[in-house]
């Protein structure tokens, strides 16, 4: 009986949908698209080039049998009915957009195909704290092919139809309130840049990965960190050689007092290049060499691509901020000697959510590949509590 009830719930939802989409061609009108709008994890505002930064995803699934085209995103405040904090349409929409199972460039992401999930990649960025909304609201709208027969009855061809507009609102989130965790630095000294750093468009950002049967963004606020030496390269010499790279062998430094929760040690270095390396890639080996501290309230500061033989904690260690955890290295998923660090919420370094974070202090030198001090009008900016965006060039202050 429970199944029969359901079958046929399932196809007066088709009807309604074939039906509705026959009347709204000739309205004109926007009806209720049938889907799910989730935000699995809320933002919490950080802090990045003197302005506050909001952070997350929408997951958003078609529970209809027809195709649903997203045409536009509008992010409104939960509180009051104005003016959209942002809107997203054509190529604006299209960039922040993918489907599961299809290369982040394919064309037509918009299409999301029924019982189909898009996941759309939200970065807000606002002047300060006081203008961040406490809640959050959506509303998305699609276009759909109507199918009508020769007569204008519906049952026809879709791919003849008439489009109609179908709207869908939700995905209401309270923004967190408190503060993201404040560090200090992993590293010593200058002309470190921020490769691959905080940005809706790097690499870590869209690193969406299904761990134990749920996808997870563990690099959600990653940085590669990258020394430049004065002719703004990264080596000098022979560039097959980790040794001509300037950030080999620095010393990687606690942020905070905290536990060694898991280190990973004995995986060889590579040598420099794109597809040079040195074991296999898997979910195991990806951070090479690795020190995992747990800095509390399910707060884990991950640190990989360490030298092997490097590491100088053992699980279990309380450490102090500023102790020497190892050295920078070329191990793992790693195409030059670099230290990749995040901090998430899991002991996993992959199987977790990535978290903000800001350092306490840190001075802005410059900013992109190739930069050079010498060449550089750029006057140096003082940081507090805030957090590198992409490519920045910074020097962190001695650690205490």
């Amino acid at each position: 009986m429970k199944q029969i009830l359901a079958l046929l719930i399932a196809g007066a939802v088709v009807m309604q949908l074939t039906g509705l989409a026959h009347e709204t061609a000739q309205a004109q009108a926007p009806i209720d698209a049938p889907v799910e709008i989730a935000i699995p994890i809320a933002p919490t505002p950080v802090k990045a080039d003197g302005k506050a930064h909001l952070v997350y995803e929408l997951h958003i699934t078609n529970f209809s049998p027809n195709e649903l085209t997203l045409t536009r995103v509008e992010v409104l405040s939960g509180e009051r009915d104005s003016s959209p904090l942002a809107q997203y349409e054509e190529s604006e929409l299209a960039e922040r957009l993918v489907r599961p199972g299809l290369l982040r460039t394919a064309p037509d992401r918009q299409r999301i195909g029924g019982g189909l999930r898009a996941i759309m990649f939200m970065w807000l960025t606002m002047d300060g704290s006081a203008s961040v909304p406490a809640t959050l609201r959506h509303r998305l709208t699609f276009a759909m092919k109507s199918a009508t027969d020769s007569s204008g009855a519906p049952g026809g061809d879709s791919a003849t139809g008439n489009s109609v507009e179908l709207r869908g609102e939700g995905g209401q989130v309270a923004v967190r309130s408190g503060a993201p965790l404040a560090i200090g630095p992993p590293l010593r000294g200058g002309e470190w840049l921020a490769a691959n750093g905080p940005s809706n468009v790097s690499l870590h950002r869209r690193a969406l990965i299904p761990i134990a049967g749920k996808p997870c963004i563990a690099q959600r606020f990653a940085i590669d960190w990258v020394q430049l030496r004065e002719d703004g390269r990264t080596w000098t010499g022979d560039q097959l050689k980790n040794s001509s790279y300037r950030a080999y062998g620095a010393e990687i430094l606690a942020v905070a007092d905290g536990v060694v929760s898991a280190i990973k040690d004995g995986i060889p270095e590579n040598v420099p290049g794109i597809t040079s390396r040195a074991v296999t890639i898997t979910l195991e080996t990806v951070g090479g060499n690795y020190v995992i501290l747990d800095l509390g309230s399910n707060r884990y500061a991950f640190y990989a691509h360490i030298q092997p033989g490097s590491i100088r904690v053992k699980p279990g260690d309380k450490v102090r901020r500023g102790q020497v955890l190892g050295l920078v290295g070329n191990s793992g998923n790693s195409t030059e000697p670099h230290l990749h660090f995040h901090i998430s919420d899991g002991n996993s370094p992959i199987g977790s959510e990535g978290i903000p974070y800001v350092f306490e202090s840190f001075t802005v030198q410059g900013k992109g590949w190739g930069w050079k001090a010498s060449a550089s009008n750029a006057v140096p900016e003082e940081r507090r509590m805030e957090i590198p965006l992409q490519n920045a060039v910074v020097r962190f202050p001695d650690a205490r």
